[in-house]
């Protein structure tokens, strides 16, 4: 077992608020989703959830670190707890990078130093796009959008289509573009349809 480390009641204080403050991400609704037409979308936890999943997979298929492209993507969005999720639209009003590094400044300053300095680190590369794990983490963001509109769609919000049509093109990686190949011809119901009863 490793060693604990000692760390101050502050700062055991501010790990616990973060993980508060990144419950509320339950509640924060998606927003991209209401121009669709969907009046209760996923949340930002919902999304942020699945899209380090896929994060993993994809690492896994491109031979890159899986567990730094799963931690990217469940930070990238952290920020969303205090500014919320602004639609594509809402972001070209004002500087929406600039406010997303204050918030995000903010709610790790009173963190443990390495904690702080890994965190930090993992969105300042996320940012960039320059490591293999940044730009396969951002495909893991955009593929979940993708998946989550083949199934909106699927379960009758017609106009969720419009999304799949112009995203795919962001896709970088081969593994990210396969996968969405297979997705958006896919039935998002058959995994449980073949399982025991559901299948007979």
């Amino acid at each position: 077992m490793a060693k604990q480390k000692n760390i101050s009641a502050n700062k055991n204080k501010a790990i616990l608020n973060f993980i508060f403050e990144a419950g509320l991400l339950k509640r924060v609704k998606r927003s991209g989703w209401w121009v669709l037409g969907i009046d209760n979308p996923e949340s930002v936890a919902d999304h942020s959830f699945r899209a380090a999943f896929i994060g993993y997979f994809l690492a896994e298929m491109e031979g890159a670190d899986s567990h730094k492209v799963s931690a990217m993507a469940l930070f990238a969005d952290t920020c969303e707890a205090r500014i919320t999720d602004l639609h594509k639209m809402a972001q070209s009003y004002f500087d929406f990078p600039r406010a997303e590094d204050k918030a995000f400044a903010q709610q790790t300053e009173g963190l443990p130093g390495k904690i702080k300095q890994n965190i930090s680190g993992l969105l300042a590369e996320y940012r960039a796009q320059k490591t293999a794990e940044s730009v396969i983490a951002r495909d893991a963001d955009i593929l979940e959008c993708l998946i989550q509109a083949k199934e909106y769609f699927q379960y009758g919000f017609k106009e969720a289509v419009k999304f799949t049509k112009k995203a795919p093109v962001f896709l970088k990686t081969k593994s990210a573009r396969r996968l969405w190949k297979l997705a958006k011809t896919g039935d998002a119901n058959k995994w449980w349809q073949d399982i025991g009863e559901f299948g007979r």
